[in-house]
Order: C-alpha cells, then structure tokens, then sequence
C-alpha cells in the first residue's frame, strides 16, 4: 500500500501534463480560424485590426480575469459578467480561455459558459464564412 501511495503524485503530475496538452490542442484549434483568417484579411490588402484585436484584447481578458479572480477572493466589488462576455466579443476569447484554465475561475457557471462558448462560436462562423464562403453573411464595412 506504501508503495502505492509513492506512485500517486507522479501519476497525478503525468495525468496534468496530459490534460495540459489536450487543453492546449483544443487553443490551438480554435484558434486557428481566426488566425489565418485575420491574416489572409491584412495581407489580402485589408485592415489589420483583427489582428491587433485578438492579441491585444486577448492580454485585456486575461488580466481582467486576474482581477476578478483577485478580488473574488477578497470578496470585493467584481468585475461584471457583461463586461467579461463584451471583452471576449471583441476578440479576448483566447485570452480569456486561457485565463479560465490558469486562475481555474468562471469554469463550473454553467450559464457563463454558455455565452462564452456562443461568442467562440461565433467568432468562428464569422472566419468560416469569410474564408470558404466568401464572405455571404456579410462582410464588416469598418474591416
């Protein structure tokens, strides 16, 4: 039984590295659309703000998630939920869902969930639509 219990921590470190990977798979899956599309859009002679967005915005998420996180714990005044969703529709999701997983924080509301993965969703459809279908649901004038 002893030497069971010797084994459990480097089975439980292995198992993280694993669930590690796997989370950082799904990133860069999801991710992808939107990276090759905002690319194709700059270098298609088209604006580079998706770009900067996804980036920039993305830093914004992650630290307003630290924030929140921070101030949960200190049962202080919280950064709204709107606020959080209108960020990640902006472009913070990947931020944002990396913030989720690092401070293990807005992962177990099922309702903030939803909406979360609805704006990663819809990030998607909009990168489907301008890269394979070009562009038939509309394209953004301000891009």
């Amino acid at each position: 039984m002893r030497a069971l219990r010797s084994q459990e921590p480097g089975r439980q470190a292995a198992g993280r590295v694993q669930h590690l990977k796997l989370k950082l798979a799904v990133l860069l899956v999801l991710c992808l659309l939107p990276g090759v599309g905002a690319l194709r859009m700059w270098l298609g002679g088209g604006s580079a703000l998706p770009l900067w967005a996804y980036g920039g915005v993305s830093l914004v998420a992650f630290f307003l998630y630290w924030s929140d996180k921070r101030k949960a714990r200190d049962e202080t005044w919280r950064t709204p939920e709107k606020v959080l969703h209108a960020i990640e529709l902006l472009g913070g999701w990947p931020g944002a869902l990396i913030a989720q997983q690092v401070f293990r924080h807005k992962t177990r509301k099922v309702s903030y969930q939803l909406v979360f993965w609805l704006i990663v969703l819809l990030h998607q459809v909009f990168w489907i639509d301008y890269l394979f279908l070009g562009a038939s649901l509309g394209h953004l004038s301000f891009l």
